[in-house]
């Protein structure tokens, strides 16, 4: 009996709280439909117009910086070094000498070479002298000449390699760092300084195989590379690989940039614009009016309700080119249509808007076009 009456106590406190709750949750359910039903103010918006504009199209690319003659500084041949002739850094024009050799033994030899050519030379002279008295023979004649060409072609061997203890650079450029030091003794094939050709300078950059009909030589290059971010360097197509990577359905594509400012330098990552020769018109309107969505882009367009009243609706489009702070849109939008700016997150389909302000930034025409 005194079990049963506390079930019955517990049964009704637990109803008691069970209403409450219903109770409450139907009350904020009523005061949501009243607020609902209430007319919600419109949302004020920045609006702009999208306008035709005549843009010089472009297509992005990356690549990397290249000099058009750029090596390491290697020895031929081993051996000690006797002297050191430039500072790392340093400016040289070809044929400037840049480290020699101890070569001794090497001057010895061309020595011993010319002693025996000389040698050689007068044996010749005195057969040549007594062949026509027929005093010695055709061979011996053939084979005196023969000594002596042999002879004068060892010394030109010991000279060409006496010639190769000296190294020199072999074009005009600038110097790295120096790999060497004096009194080293170098094995054949060391590293001695890398220098580089800096000015004019190559970029060599890939493009899709679908761009290959938009991009010829001569057609202008405008880099940009993260060391100097405000300075743009120009320059031509100079060369378009005759074959596609098969693998990655690219063709590979250099120019030759102006570095006369010397702030390119091998090695480095670049953004590449290749300019189109003729500008076409293009539908534009600012990227904070385009929603990016994985289902496809779409901008809010500013349209009059049959009240009279300004709403928004969505509308898909299809977007291009860009160039900051614009974007071009290939279909979709018609120029002159009015459109929301800014603040796109806060805005769904059919909404009561008010136009706080005009976007000025229609007053400002960038230059460049990247795909």
């Amino acid at each position: 009996m005194r079990t049963a009456s506390r079930f019955l106590i517990a049964l009704i406190f637990l109803g008691v709280v069970l209403g409450g709750i219903f109770g409450y949750k139907f009350y904020q359910f009523g005061q949501m439909e009243e607020q609902l039903s209430k007319p919600q103010p419109p949302v004020e918006i920045s609006a702009t117009k999208a306008r035709t504009e005549s843009w010089t199209p472009s297509i992005k690319a990356v690549g990397s910086i290249k000099a058009i003659n750029g090596i390491e500084v290697a020895n031929e041949i081993p051996g000690v070094i006797a002297s050191i002739n430039f500072e790392s850094g340093d400016a040289v024009k070809k044929g400037d000498v840049l480290i020699r050799l101890n070569t001794a033994i090497d001057e010895a030899a061309v020595r011993t070479r010319k002693a025996e050519a000389n040698l050689a030379e007068q044996e010749f002279k005195r057969i040549s002298d007594l062949l026509p008295k027929r005093a010695v023979s055709q061979s011996q004649y053939d084979e005196s000449k023969a000594n002596y060409d042999a002879a004068k072609a060892r010394v030109n061997e010991a000279e060409a390699q006496l010639s190769k203890k000296v190294i020199r650079a072999p074009f005009d450029g600038t110097l790295g760092i120096r790999m060497v030091d004096q009194g080293e003794y170098i094995a054949t094939g060391t590293s001695i300084v890398e220098v580089n050709m800096l000015d004019p300078i190559y970029v060599d950059y890939t493009l899709s195989e679908k761009n290959l009909i938009n991009v010829d030589r001569g057609y202008t290059v405008i880099a940009t590379v993260a060391a100097a971010p405000d300075h743009q360097f120009e320059g031509k197509v100079s060369a378009i690989n005759t074959s596609i990577n098969p693998e990655t359905r690219t063709v590979r594509v250099r120019a030759t940039l102006d570095n006369s400012d010397t702030l390119l330098r091998p090695g480095m990552f670049a953004t590449i614009r290749t300019r189109q020769p003729e500008d076409k018109e293009v539908v534009t309107v600012p990227r904070t009016a385009i929603s990016y969505n994985t289902y496809g882009d779409y901008v809010f367009i500013v349209e009059e309700n049959d009240e009279g009243d300004l709403v928004v609706n969505r509308r898909s489009i299809t977007t291009g080119e860009t160039r900051d702070p614009r974007i071009a849109i290939t279909s979709g939008l018609e120029a002159g249509e009015q459109v929301v700016s800014k603040g796109l997150l806060r805005l769904r389909a059919g909404q009561k808007v008010e136009i706080q302000d005009n976007d000025k930034d229609d007053e400002e025409q960038p230059q460049e076009a990247s795909e």
